[in-house]
């Protein structure tokens, strides 16, 4: 299974409903954030989808947005449940840092995952808050 890369303009219909799915069903659904999933960043020139999958869906996925100071934004990392526990996401973080090159890094990782990050060389760069009912921290990786 190989990580695909793609901006807004190379993804086909058909996949671009897979990614957003899998964001829906974990995001929305399971973690019961009703929130607008849709916020106009998929679509930028600058955004990658990166994301792993298999006949019959997408199984892992995350994007990288690019801001306007040159800093890449990661975000919407996430799993299928009934592929969780595989490195599927330590795959995806490692191809993301890899398409992110020498530039600066930041996420808002949930709370519970800053260690997990914390691999990855991303340091904790803000005080916790809550969005969604679901506490998060900002994290920052040097250039």
């Amino acid at each position: 299974m190989e990580v695909r890369v793609a901006s807004f303009a190379e993804l086909d219909p058909r996949t671009f409903h897979d990614l957003l799915r899998l964001r829906i069903d974990v995001f929305v659904v399971e973690q019961a954030c009703p929130y607008p999933e849709l916020d106009g960043r998929d679509v930028e020139p600058g955004t990658r989808h990166l994301w792993l999958g298999r006949a019959g869906g997408v199984l892992a996925y995350l994007r990288i947005l690019a801001e306007s100071d040159g800093t890449a934004r990661i975000g919407r990392v996430v799993v299928a449940p009934y592929e969780r526990g595989r490195g599927l996401a330590d795959r995806l973080v490692t191809e993301a840092l890899r398409v992110v090159g020498d530039r600066p890094s930041e996420l808002h990782a949930q709370s519970h995952l800053t260690g997990w990050y914390r691999r990855y060389g991303f340091t904790v760069a803000g005080p916790e808050y809550v969005e969604d009912g679901i506490p998060h921290v900002p994290m920052r990786r040097p250039g």
